[in-house]
């Protein structure tokens, strides 16, 4: 998977740092927000290649220069690289790439919330946050559907459709064919794009609106419809608030 580079001589080693330029230090005092990706990368690692060879920060840099061959962002290519990959690079063994591969995934579940039965899902982060398990790190666009009650306490989260990486299908009618399966009272829909740019197309706004025809025609409202992906999400509502003016949902 990845090429054997030359790697170039990063003879500073941490120790060597002043203590305010230390990867660990700098986390401490400012917060993990501000340090660089391979400084993150450098506190996983511990350390480097060795005497004479690429620092931890050193090695954190070429890991991210690795990734980057593959012409994406290489936090994208990290996310799902799996063990066996990283050992590929020159200066990663069994040890540092099961650590950064555990972190990796330590970082997915922190978005993977579960929601406790009857949750209040009364704003977009709270359904993006029911709905980030299903729908937030796929590789597949899915289109999913929250059903609540009169009080906006959750009954139920189901995957309607799985699509290809780049489209999914679905119709309204499958939709509250189940929301009125569930016995549900309002609803909030929500699909992910993979490629991370939360942006509506012109088919997520003409099936809002489709759906929001038929919640004022069945009197089951319509709340949001929220797009997700690499750890956002976008509300159309919130953007295009037009939609619901259009068509009141009688909340």
């Amino acid at each position: 998977m990845f090429k054997n580079l030359a790697y170039m001589t990063y003879n500073l080693r941490i120790a060597d740092l002043p203590t305010s330029e230390r990867p660990r230090e700098r986390l401490l005092a400012l917060g993990a927000k501000n340090l660089t990706t391979a400084e993150l990368l450098a506190i996983l690692l511990g350390t480097g290649q060795g005497k004479g060879k690429l620092s931890a920060i050193g090695l954190g840099q070429h890991i991210l220069q690795q990734l980057s061959q593959y012409k994406r962002n290489p936090l994208d290519v990290l996310r799902d690289v799996n063990p066996q990959e990283l050992i590929q690079i020159p200066g990663i063994g069994p040890a540092k790439a099961t650590t950064i591969v555990a972190a990796v995934e330590l970082g997915k579940r922190t978005f993977q919330f579960r929601p406790n039965e009857r949750a209040l899902i009364d704003n977009p982060a709270a359904a993006a946050a029911a709905l980030s398990h299903d729908l937030m790190w796929q590789q597949q666009e899915r289109f999913a559907v929250l059903m609540l009650d009169v009080k906006n306490c959750l009954i139920a989260t189901r995957v309607i459709t799985i699509g290809t990486a780049t489209e999914t299908l679905v119709h309204p009618r499958e939709i509250f064919r189940e929301v009125i399966r569930q016995g549900a009272t309002k609803l909030i829909v929500a699909h992910n794009h993979p490629s991370g740019q939360l942006e509506p197309s012109q088919a997520d706004i003409e099936l809002t609106e489709q759906l929001l025809q038929g919640g004022q025609y069945l009197d089951i409202p319509v709340l949001d419809h929220l797009i997700l992906g690499n750890g956002n999400h976008q509300s159309i509502r919130q953007q295009m608030i037009e939609l619901w003016n259009r068509y009141p949902q009688g909340e």
